[in-house]
């Protein structure tokens, strides 16, 4: 950690980690959806949910802007307590974690390594804390970058402040790094699944992908310093896996597929 004025540290670097399927294996905004709808109303919430994120798919389907969709699913939240929220975001989430599947175990091995390096984590999700607060606890985050449903009176409006995804995952991080004038961004880590996370990727000097969509092994492509014609996929490769080297073994990994 490098030192700062008044005696205080700047952490060694900053590593932004997109949540679902990155770092967890499911889309917590859906599973807790039909989570919190069924825990109270049985089999009528099991409907709900059906019609919720039935009209979710279709205008996703339809072309909509994730930003968009996004929008729409706080709606359905409106008139909810968010002290209710945050209390069954924890239950759902001492229930879902316990699949061994929960966690993805190499994003988490990597969070592991670059907090024993100094790093401060950082989730930046376009879900909302009831579902990333027990999350982030899990892995030891610092902070937690998510889109927020605006409260009146204790319960949630149906509007919220600005999407946490694609352009606002850029915000969000842009804001952050503005926080930490001590920490370069050249030298802090993302991780994302998804071009929407493209934005947030383009934030930092070494960026990661996690999983095997084509758009992200060929943003990585881009992004990656040439090696030589003989490893020039091995860039993708090992980015993807978390490395930096361009060792013999890693050139070896090249010929696996990503996962």
């Amino acid at each position: 950690m490098a030192v700062v004025a008044g005696g205080g540290r700047w952490p060694a670097y900053l590593v932004f980690c997109d949540v679902d399927e990155t770092l967890i294996g499911c889309k917590s905004m859906f599973e807790f959806l039909r989570f919190q709808l069924v825990r109270r109303y049985g089999q009528e919430g099991e409907e709900r949910y059906r019609c919720v994120a039935g009209e979710l798919r279709r205008q996703s389907a339809e072309g909509a802007p994730r930003e968009d969709v996004n929008r729409a699913y706080y709606r359905s939240y409106a008139g909810e307590s968010a002290a209710e929220m945050a209390v069954l975001g924890r239950e759902w989430f001492s229930l879902a974690s316990v699949d061994p599947g929960f966690f993805i175990a190499s994003t988490v091995a990597e969070l592991e390594r670059h907090q024993a390096a100094g790093a401060e984590v950082v989730l930046v999700s376009g879900s909302f804390a009831p579902c990333l607060d027990p999350v982030a606890e899990r892995v030891g985050a610092q902070h937690v970058l998510c889109t927020s449903p605006l409260v009146a009176g204790g319960r949630y409006t149906g509007d919220v402040s600005e999407p946490v995804i694609g352009e606002g995952k850029r915000a969000a991080v842009l804001r952050m790094l503005a926080e930490y004038p001590g920490v370069n961004p050249r030298d802090c880590y993302a991780y994302g699944d998804h071009p929407s996370d493209f934005p947030m990727l383009d934030c930092v000097g070494h960026p990661r992908g996690v999983g095997d969509a084509p758009a992200v092994r060929a943003y990585l492509d881009r992004r990656a310093e040439p090696v030589d014609a003989a490893v020039s996929g091995c860039a993708v490769a090992c980015w993807s896996m978390g490395r930096d080297e361009h060792s013999e073994a890693c050139s070896q990994e090249c010929a696996l597929p990503l996962g």
